[in-house]
């Protein structure tokens, strides 16, 4: 029996590793002058920096998934919005997942955060330091409600409000990805001050979290940029849309990734060519 069990968690060990995509086997940064390479979701990074792990102003989470890399840019954003949040004693920043040492694309979890220019920042402010267990297993705070129509009032804190829009005040910061509820909550409280509010865009999930993304980093040719986000606050008709039901696509096509980018192609293959 025990020999049986033995076999069946190497099966399982197995087919995990399997699943991993090429840039999950990549356990360090590729050397040299750090450049985002190629788009959000569907790039790289060359000279990837790890997020310092010990700072007064933020925790990292999940540390054994290694993915606290990023550009230099994305480092210094992530330093720099938590120390604002500590001169406003709003609390602990807590990091999730950034982008894996050489980037690329996960076997599940993101599309995106494949350039070194993507951080979910948890939208919850501890007023105690977590402890080496809690980080390990974050216990996230839902903030909405469970039709999706609004945010959990006892849940919510001035304090989130507060870090979102300093993030979003950043001028490296194009885009902040939080659920409907929370930019309809964010649309509500805003008053005359909204001029950061069209930064922040409504998508599914991001129930707990606020996915942080930078502009390309000057010096870096080969990233690509999104459009800017429409004009205006964003708080209007194009908010009300996302609260419609959608109906589920009955017949949806199974889309296979877009080629890499050339030098992200040529990453992986002189990078497994030496193993």
């Amino acid at each position: 029996m025990k020999k049986w069990l033995l076999g069946f968690a190497a099966l399982i060990a197995s087919s995990s590793a399997l699943a991993l995509t090429p840039w999950q086997k990549i356990d360090h940064p590729v050397s040299g002058t750090a450049q985002a390479v190629g788009g959000f979701a569907n790039g790289c990074i060359i000279g990837a920096h790890p997020l310092p792990l010990n700072s007064p102003d933020y925790q990292v989470m999940r540390t054994d998934q290694r993915r606290y890399f990023g550009h230099p840019d994305l480092l210094a954003f992530i330093q720099r919005l938590s120390s604002q949040a500590n001169q406003k004693a709003l609390g602990t920043v807590l990091i999730g997942d950034m982008a894996m040492p050489a980037g690329g694309r996960f076997s599940s979890g993101h599309a995106s955060h494949q350039s070194g220019l993507d951080v979910d920042i948890w939208l919850q402010l501890p007023r105690q330091r977590w402890s080496a267990q809690q980080l390990l297993k974050p216990q996230p705070i839902d903030l909405v409600s469970g039709d999706g129509k609004q945010v959990v009032d006892r849940q919510w804190q001035p304090q989130i409000e507060s870090l979102i829009k300093m993030a979003a005040q950043d001028s490296e910061v194009t885009r902040i990805f939080v659920n409907p509820a929370i930019k309809q909550r964010l649309c509500q409280d805003a008053g005359a001050d909204r001029g950061w509010l069209h930064k922040v865009r409504p998508w599914f999930g991001h129930r707990a979290h606020m996915h942080v993304r930078l502009r390309c980093p000057a010096g870096s040719l080969e990233c690509l940029d999104q459009d800017a986000p429409p004009v205006g606050d964003g708080c209007g008709a194009e908010l009300a849309s996302w609260f419609k039901p959608h109906q589920p696509n009955a017949n949806p096509v199974k889309k296979e990734p877009p080629p890499l980018p050339p030098t992200c192609q040529a990453l992986l293959d002189s990078h497994f060519a030496n193993r």
